[in-house]
């Protein structure tokens, strides 16, 4: 007969493991959750696909449910580590592996692939053909750029040039813009567009940054989509640094901003009326973009962030003479040309840009940087 308290505790040896103690499928610690089917150990979150994939994965909690003997037995010659030498064995290196607080369209997506589609254990590569093939084709619902309808929109991603073009309608053989992968990014902003599907698209346009806010209700299609243009994006950086690792190139596919959120600006004579503002903070380029709206589709302008050493710092305040305008919170950001004030709503939200401007200003600058600053200075006259 099986003992519930033994097979309790065996399974909490077993999630302490170094392979065990994270989640298999996002990375998230101290999963509670096991599937004694594909004998992992998962997340709260990660179980709830598994449980949607009764066929593949079933799920117990490992505190709280009864697990009988042959279970317990199954995951001792199981895990994480041994589950995923086979499921993950051919995964491409520009796929994008969800961490744990990614979005659920991602996590829900990634758990499928692996074990209901089985597209990187080397059996079914055709699968990947949709997002590795080097060709994209697709319809998106695509924000209108004065409204906020979604309209049906065709794009069309190519390796050969790398470049995405979108056009207007489905016959349409003159596309309404040419993208190229030099500055593209694409992150899934789903609370921010309103959909769980939602999609930013980011590039440059004569150097300010325009956005396309883009779904699709499949959500393996635009999940699809989503590492087609990473695809595309490894094969151009590939094509610039020829000699680089892998290992440094991924980093560099897409990028997540380190804040996002509305403060209010005022002008360079600190005079001038505090405008509310929905800003976007980026390492990778140590830009803080600033829009008129979350779901503006051109920056209205960007400050460059530098390091300490070259004379830029943050620091919680609101200088005299500023005039006020509705948030109190301060946040003054010094840079070699001028002062910035900005003003938040909440505490919370001025301790986090603060630390997020910090987290900037601490990373060393690139040589990439320093043209960065250059042309941000050279528009700016």
């Amino acid at each position: 007969m099986a003992s519930p308290e033994r097979n309790k505790q065996i399974l909490l040896n077993l999630v302490k493991q170094p392979s065990n103690d994270h989640c298999a499928d996002c990375g998230a610690p101290e999963p509670d959750w096991a599937s004694y089917k594909l004998g992992v150990f998962v997340c709260v979150n990660c179980s709830g696909t598994h449980r949607d994939l009764p066929a593949i994965s079933r799920i117990k909690s490992i505190r709280l449910d009864f697990w009988d003997d042959s279970l317990v037995e199954f995951m001792k010659t199981r895990g994480n580590a041994a589950a995923n030498a086979f499921y993950e064995k051919c995964v491409p290196p520009f796929y994008y592996r969800p961490q744990e607080k990614d979005c659920v369209v991602l996590k829900d997506q990634w758990i499928r692939a692996k074990y209901e589609r089985r597209e990187f254990t080397g059996e079914n590569n055709f699968l990947q053909q949709g997002y590795s093939s080097g060709i994209y084709e697709g319809i998106l619902w695509k924000k209108g750029k004065d409204n906020k309808q979604f309209l049906k929109r065709r794009f069309l991603l190519s390796e050969t040039d790398f470049t995405l073009r979108y056009f207007t309608n489905e016959d349409s053989k003159k596309p309404k813009a040419v993208i190229s992968m030099k500055d593209l990014n694409a992150v899934f902003q789903p609370e921010k567009i309103g959909h769980a599907h939602g999609l930013q698209i980011s590039y440059l346009e004569e150097e300010r940054t325009r956005n396309l806010f883009v779904y699709h209700d499949n959500s393996q299609e635009i999940v699809s989509c989503f590492n087609a243009i990473r695809a595309t994006r490894f094969a151009y950086l590939k094509n610039v640094y020829p000699n680089a690792r892998d290992s440094d190139l991924v980093p560099l596919i897409t990028r997540s901003s380190v804040k996002e959120g509305y403060m209010e600006k005022t002008g360079p004579t600190q005079w001038e009326p505090f405008k509310k503002r929905w800003f976007i903070l980026n390492l990778t380029d140590r830009k803080l973009s600033y829009f008129k709206t979350l779901l503006d589709a051109l920056e209205l302008g960007a400050v460059f962030i530098g390091t300490e050493g070259h004379g830029y710092s943050v620091r919680e305040s609101q200088p005299k003479g500023s005039r006020g305008g509705r948030w109190r919170f301060g946040v003054t950001l010094e840079t070699p040309d001028r002062q910035f004030v900005f003003l938040c709503d909440q505490e919370q939200d001025q301790r986090e840009w603060i630390e997020a401007f910090k987290l900037v200003i601490s990373q060393p600058m690139l040589p990439q940087h320093y043209n960065t600053e250059a042309n941000m200075r050279r528009m700016k006259k």
